[in-house]
């Protein structure tokens, strides 16, 4: 069986979206990853904030003016516990403790490596592009609530087009390179910008399609962008 290192973003609205958590959602999603550390592919899930993030924001702001970076801190303590939520789900399989910061050594000797947010000024796409490098994958699926990128907003451009296939000096002119708490774009500029130094491939893809992932994981045709 082969050892396949497979790196996901998830984005924390897919886990969490306004209802609250997504129960179905996580029982589907954790079904198809046992299925696949059974065919011998071990998984880093690094999960982000989620409606959880934006009601902890939203609640500090109408109070009164807050700096960048205690929004940020809000958003991280988020993504942190959405990501204890996974790892307990994963409980039998995962390694028991969430990992934080990227850079610093884990002895990881199970299947599935749970992440989170570090601090301010980095997302967790930065994280998992980070940890993606640090053990040797060159692929990180980002899975949000769009199919796929597009080059405007399209919910404010009727015009906007979608991207299937895109090259870093395309896609970076269209995410800036400037990194903001909350900010809403396809992949974080500054984790981007890493990828493309280390040139790695993201694939951005609809979080709650596990049939599409389930085709990204085994190499068939799926809806999504690919940016190498």
């Amino acid at each position: 069986m082969s050892q396949k290192l497979v790196v996901i973003s998830l984005g924390g609205s897919i886990l969490v979206p306004n209802g609250g958590i997504d129960a179905d959602f996580l029982k589907d999603f954790t079904k198809l990853i046992r299925a696949r550390i059974k065919l011998g592919e071990r998984f880093i899930i690094v999960v982000g904030g989620g409606s959880t993030a934006r009601h902890y924001q939203q609640a500090a702001r109408a109070v009164g003016k807050l700096a960048n970076e205690d929004v940020d801190w809000l958003g991280i303590h988020a993504t942190r516990l959405n990501a204890h939520l996974l790892r307990s789900v994963f409980r039998e399989e995962a390694l028991h403790r969430v990992v934080k910061n990227p850079t610093r050594h884990v002895n990881w000797n199970r299947p599935v490596l749970i992440g989170a947010g570090w601090k301010p000024g980095w997302s967790t796409d930065y994280v998992a592009v980070r940890l993606a490098h640090k053990y040797g994958a060159q692929r990180v699926i980002n899975l949000s609530n769009i199919a796929v990128a597009y080059d405007k907003d399209p919910s404010k451009h009727a015009d906007a087009k979608p991207i299937y296939k895109s090259d870093w000096k395309f896609f970076r002119k269209l995410v800036g390179n400037k990194w903001t708490p909350g900010m809403n774009v396809p992949f974080d500029p500054i984790a981007a910008k890493l990828s493309d130094k280390w040139q790695m491939e993201v694939i951005i893809a609809s979080g709650t399609d596990l049939a599409n992932l389930k085709k990204i994981l085994e190499g068939k045709e799926f809806v999504g962008t690919v940016i190498r």
